[in-house]
């Protein structure tokens, strides 16, 4: 079985300097970041990009700017998120997909549902300016939506990754790796990664990489603290020891 791929997810959309005073914000915080990630065996980062006041943002330039700054980091594959988090409706996230055009994006479908009309152009768009598509799944009504669309055609064959997100940010719900056990069934023809919100994050991700997961999820978007319950003191930490598991995994 080959070894999973390390994400590192260093910021989100919600958490601040008040949680965790190396949560990374600006531009320079994020190329600090993934350059001590990428050291501590990160392939790829998920990416947040945050306003003047410290919110989470869509902006296409300051997508632009953060990109910018993490492309001087080698060997990272980078993936933006068009996450509403409660600010954005789909026409946004429509509209950020469109005006940046990037190499990989990952997109809720629940969000996506809320207009459903935006879905299929939004599928076509990224088809057809080379966007992979990474799909946010919290549960299994998404992941049946998700089939759905791909049987109607708006999600197109190619577009087969997913992310599964065990655990919730709010209201606050660990995930633990049972949750992944009903999914895997479930999960047949597609490529899946995993999240994990709480405690558990780390023994959800070796689950997930003894069931074939390309990519694991780390960071501070989904998790703070060790397995003994101890605050990592930074991102490159909790990319560390879960490369350290994985290393033992897969000699």
């Amino acid at each position: 079985m080959t070894r999973p791929r390390i994400m590192v997810a260093p910021n989100g959309a919600r958490r601040s300097k008040s949680d965790h005073s190396a949560l990374p914000l600006t531009p320079a915080d994020l190329q600090h970041t993934a350059r001590t990630c990428r050291a501590a065996g990160a392939d790829a980062l998920h990416l947040h990009v945050r306003d003047a006041s410290g919110g989470h943002s869509l902006d296409a330039g300051l997508y632009r700017e953060a990109l910018a700054a993490l492309r001087e980091v080698d060997g990272l594959e980078l993936q933006i998120t068009t996450e509403a988090a409660g600010r954005y409706a789909p026409e946004a996230q429509f509209a950020c997909l469109e005006a940046l055009a990037p190499s990989w994006a990952s997109v809720s479908v629940r969000e996506i549902k809320r207009a459903p009309e935006i879905a299929a152009p939004l599928y076509a768009l990224c088809a057809a300016q080379n966007t992979r598509v990474q799909h946010i799944l919290y549960d299994a009504d998404d992941l049946a939506l998700l089939r759905d669309w791909r049987s109607m055609g708006i999600v197109r064959p190619e577009q087969d990754e997913v992310i599964c997100v065990l655990g919730a940010y709010a209201p606050a719900r660990p995930g633990h790796r049972k949750e992944l056990a009903a999914l895997l069934p479930k999960l047949a023809g597609l490529r899946f990664s995993l999240c994990a919100f709480g405690a558990q994050e780390q023994e959800c991700l070796i689950a997930a990489a003894r069931s074939g997961a390309e990519y694991l999820r780390v960071g501070f978007e989904n998790n703070l603290h060790a397995p003994d319950g101890s605050e990592w003191p930074d991102n490159a930490a909790a990319v560390a020891a879960l490369r350290a598991e994985l290393e033992r995994e897969f000699p």
